[in-house]
């Protein structure tokens, strides 16, 4: 067993955290503990202070018109249904890709089961798992009222255009939902120049919180038009017996996870330090002596983008001879690499790039997943490239 661990598992969640992120937690639960708009006491203020203040620096980071739109929520997962049911009506048409994460089609089709909408899954090129723009639009029908997109891919790390298919959104009067889980903390996200209408992310990836975080931004006006999903107490307009139709209160029921925010918003900090601009390059360096290193081995392959444009750092391989479970088996043993194998609850992805059978979910199914975060090392991606290419040449060599 290698006894070095290189954690290239960031796509499914962050690791490790800054400092910083543990340092705010600790804080939030020896000094403060109480809960926002529970009470008038100092420790209750400064519980809404800390969420107060984590709201600014997402309106800070992706540009939002109005701090009270960003929505805290349990997860990406969560932000996602509350968009999908809380919008669409009886009637409605909505478009996916197949590219699309499990947290939109199957709220899409859910609703579908009940006949409650009509929904077009937009194919994607087998090879680099890209939608074409004109295929979103020429799906759009009179009664179609959303566009659903994951940014970018959990299974190749493709990134889609987003601006240009929300051009094509605000052009037809249709909302833009986009899935920002792979994306955000990684490469610049501007809601008001990307034409996003509802933007899902998680607190735990990119954006270096902890787990059991993750916000819903909802633009201002929208609000009027997304009914809630559950109700309770908010801590406001405690007369009334109905929820209220004021932003946050309307989609925050019942006691916000105010320590996981309090960290969420010191992994913020150092987002906004280092700049999100610094840390797309970063991914872009690693993403680059990842492919220099694996190419033209003979049995490996790179499922998606095969350069650096039009991705960030999460990459699907196969290695002939080896199935994917067998694969990341080897790289923890052998070499200490942590990874992800199977089909990452994104089977159209699979089906597109050809490594899954439809409906089928076995050892030889999916790709093994390696996705870099901001604090993996070119040293670490060069490892990784290296270790891959060995096992593929001695499988090569054997076969001989």
């Amino acid at each position: 067993m290698y006894h070095k661990r290189i954690y290239l598992d960031n796509a499914a969640t962050s690791y490790p955290k800054p400092p910083a992120v543990l340092a705010a937690m600790v804080e939030y639960a020896g000094t403060c503990g109480a809960s926002a708009g529970r009470g008038a006491y100092a420790e209750a203020q400064e519980s809404a202070r800390v969420i107060r203040d984590c709201r600014q620096k997402l309106a800070r980071l992706f540009h939002g018109a109005d701090p009270d739109h960003f929505i805290f929520t349990l997860n990406c997962t969560d932000a996602l249904n509350l968009a999908i049911h809380g919008f669409l009506r009886p009637g409605d048409h909505a478009i996916c890709t197949a590219m699309d994460h499990n947290s939109i089609l199957r709220p899409l089709n859910d609703l579908q089961s009940q006949s409650h909408v009509s929904v077009t899954r937009v194919p994607a090129h087998g090879q680099t798992g890209l939608v074409d723009p004109s295929q979103i639009a020429a799906a759009i029908k009179p009664n179609t009222r959303m566009i659903c997109i994951g940014h970018a891919s959990n299974v190749t790390g493709t990134v889609q255009a987003i601006r240009q298919i929300g051009a094509i959104a605000k052009g037809h009067g249709i909302a833009l939902l986009v899935d920002a889980a792979q994306t955000a903390g990684h490469v610049p996200i501007d809601v008001a120049a990307d034409g996003i209408d509802f933007l899902a992310c998680p607190g735990h990836k990119g954006l270096l919180g902890p787990l059991g975080t993750g916000f819903l931004y909802i633009r201002p006006g929208l609000e009027r038009e997304l009914a809630t999903i559950r109700q309770g107490g908010t801590g406001s307009a405690s007369e009334r017996d109905v929820q209220p139709n004021f932003m946050p209160d309307k989609f925050e029921a019942g006691s916000h996870n105010a320590i996981g925010i309090a960290g969420l918003s010191a992994g913020l900090d150092y987002i906004l330090e280092r700049g999100v601009m610094a840390l797309a390059e970063h991914q872009r360096a690693i993403s680059g002596t990842f492919i220099e290193g694996v190419e033209n081995v003979q049995g490996l392959k790179i499922l998606g983008p095969q350069g650096v444009a039009h991705r960030v750092a999460v990459f699907s391989v196969r290695i002939e001879g080896v199935e994917p479970l067998e694969l990341a088996q080897r790289l923890e043993h052998d070499f200490g690499i942590l990874t992800r194998p199977g089909l990452h609850c994104a089977p159209g992805a699979h089906e597109t790039i050809g490594s899954s059978i439809t409906g089928v979910q076995d050892a030889s199914s999916g790709t093994t997943r390696l996705s870099f975060g901001a604090f993996n090392t070119l040293h670490e991606s060069q490892f990784a490239a290296d270790a891959l290419s060995s096992i593929a040449l001695e499988l090569a060599f054997s076969a001989r």
